[in-house]
């Protein structure tokens, strides 16, 4: 099989933005996240820029990208249709989510209930995503009954992963999310080949050194900048 770019990162980029949102909307609704302020700039950002370039990408391989539109409107026969119907409505409850986060500073009450609302859309168009390569049957690779849970997988596992390396960055790491991230990636390179697994690992652990190397960054950033900023005292005694 030989695909086309677009659809090689389509697949990626968006499975990894939704797979961001996902853990975002869990973790922030069970307080394991706070909701920091430039911390949910930078995660929602990352997580909205991948899915609308994902998105946008899926739309270069059509004979009629500006046609892409119609497609919308087969969601009752189509895969595709679906997948583009629920990936536009997954944008309401997450980009509210986002707002609540990002402006008012909670993920608690209803905005916690959006998020998960959101993370469910968000696997649901994973899923609708790899029903339309499923449902290919002239591609024997691709027309089988692994292709879903292997794409939930791996939207799961990379979003797992950017959360994990942004938590440590922000200052705000946490055993659970360490631990998804780990499961989420062992899980998947089950489903996946041998040489791919290679690169699982030495993602894994770039990753890693990133967020090891950021965190400490962060710190003597912050330490300079207290030092600095630190109000200047005087001291005052006898003068003999």
């Amino acid at each position: 099989m030989h695909p086309a770019f677009s659809v090689i990162f389509f697949t990626t980029a968006s499975g990894a933005g939704y797979g961001l949102l996902v853990w975002l909307g869990v973790f922030g609704a069970l307080g394991l996240l706070p909701p920091d302020r430039w911390f949910g700039v930078t995660a929602f950002g990352l997580a909205f820029g991948l899915v609308t370039a994902g998105l946008l990408s899926s739309t270069f391989h059509l004979g009629h990208p500006e046609r892409a539109w119609r497609a919308l409107t087969q969601w009752k026969t189509s895969w595709l249709s679906r997948e583009g119907v629920v990936a536009v409505l997954t944008y309401i409850p997450t980009g509210l989510y986002a707002i609540g986060w990002i402006f008012l500073e909670r993920n608690d009450g209803v905005f916690a209930m959006l998020g998960l609302a959101g993370a469910v859309l968000c696997l649901v168009t994973i899923w609708c995503t790899a029903m339309i390569y499923a449902s290919l049957k002239s591609i024997q690779r691709w027309s089988n009954k692994l292709v879903p849970p292997v794409y939930l997988a791996l939207g799961v596992a990379t979003g797992s992963l950017l959360l994990a390396l942004l938590a440590h960055i922000f200052g705000h790491p946490s055993t659970a999310i360490d631990t998804v991230a780990l499961a989420a990636v062992a899980r998947t390179g089950a489903h996946i080949q041998r040489g791919h697994r290679i690169v699982l690992v030495v993602a894994l652990i770039g990753i890693g050194v990133l967020a090891a190397a950021f965190g400490s960054l962060r710190r003597s950033l912050f330490g300079v900048f207290r030092h600095f900023s630190a109000p200047l005292t005087f001291q005052t005694g006898p003068l003999c």
